[in-house]
């Protein structure tokens, strides 16, 4: 799992640096194609579900799983890029909201908020703690800064397959609060809106958006959770001794 986040977190650093005024979200996506293939991995989005694109690129309002299109990046837009890769066997998943050169200040607020909230998870992804310490840890600092979490997706556990067991909310709900154990591989990833949680699908069958047209930011981190502190594996610099070959 150590190679695999490592390179998921190479591929959506590259993919920041690429973002700009003017490119489209096509080019992203096939410029993020080129970066997985350099790595001899494999999107491990492409045809899940039968899913079209190698990433999901979601902008503005969207929240999740937005298409690759022609539709160029203007200034100030924000953009959810959510990478996973399929390396030797074992899966990386990792998300982050990229600005377009600029934005303002409210927009600003929602990407750190939304942050900050991910990490805040993070810090509870302990043995002997249960999915609802994640839960409650980003819920309450959200909904305390004045934004919501989306209730319709969420976190999951992450390994051979992109959905494992357990399912991990970025809000309390009893029904989802296993207990968190040394070797468990989790993604932790708050959706948080600026306007109202409710969200809708689009007509494409894949983009979900806020049904309010308020802004919407994503981060995620894929973590191990060890017998002391949790180790993020999807960190673009990494932080053991052995490369992937």
């Amino acid at each position: 799992m150590r190679p695999a986040g490592h390179v998921a977190g190479k591929v959506l650093d590259e993919i920041a640096g690429f973002i700009q005024p003017g490119v489209t979200t096509r080019q992203v996506d096939n410029f993020a194609a080129e970066r997985i293939r350099s790595y001899d991995a494999k999107s491990a989005f492409l045809g899940y579900r039968k899913y079209p694109c190698h990433t999901c690129l979601s902008v503005n309002d969207a929240v999740v799983h937005g298409l690759a299109s022609d539709r160029e990046l203007q200034f100030g837009d924000i953009v959810s890029v959510d990478v996973g890769v399929t390396y030797k066997g074992f899966i990386g998943d990792t998300a982050r909201t990229v600005v377009v050169g600029g934005c303002g200040v409210a927009a600003q607020q929602l990407l750190d908020v939304t942050e900050q909230s991910l990490y805040l998870g993070i810090a509870q992804a302990k043995p002997g703690n249960r999915v609802t310490d994640i839960s409650r840890a980003v819920q309450e600092f959200v909904e305390g800064n004045g934004f919501s979490v989306v209730r319709e997706f969420v976190g999951h556990g992450v390994g051979r397959t992109m959905h494992e067991a357990p399912q991990v909310p970025n809000f309390v709900d009893r029904s989802m609060n296993d207990k968190l154990r040394a070797g468990m591989t989790i993604a932790i990833e708050p959706m948080v809106n600026a306007g109202r949680p409710e969200v809708k699908i689009l007509k494409d069958g894949w983009t979900v958006v806020t049904q309010d047209g308020s802004l919407s930011a994503h981060f995620e981190h894929t973590v191990l959770i060890t017998g002391g502190e949790p180790e993020i594996l999807t960190w673009a610099k990494m932080p053991f001794a052995s490369k992937p070959a």
